[in-house]
């Protein structure tokens, strides 16, 4: 079955969908996390928390699209994680 793209736009578009979805993925796991941390935080910190999330999450595709992207969609991971510690779940060195 073919997607109707040649070989280069298939190359070129291949990278940036799949670190799209990685991100995605990974803002989708702070998000849950957040739900799961709900009483630890004021309502309007989780508000906040919430409406950066689902702008982020809205802006991704285009985000991903830039030269920096990396950079800055690590930036805002590492941000989130300083709330939420979803690195810290899936850290070998925090398994007893």
């Amino acid at each position: 079955m073919s997607d109707g793209l040649s070989p280069q736009a298939r190359s070129r578009a291949t990278p940036t969908s799949v670190r799209t979805e990685f991100y995605r993925e990974e803002f989708i796991k702070h998000q849950r996390c957040l739900q799961q941390q709900r009483e630890s935080f004021s309502d309007d910190a989780i508000l906040e928390a919430e409406a950066a999330l689902a702008r982020i999450l809205a802006r991704l595709d285009q985000l991903c699209c830039k030269d920096d992207a990396d950079e800055v969609v690590s930036r805002l991971l590492r941000q989130f994680d300083l709330v939420t510690h979803v690195s810290a779940l899936s850290d070998p060195r925090n398994v007893h």
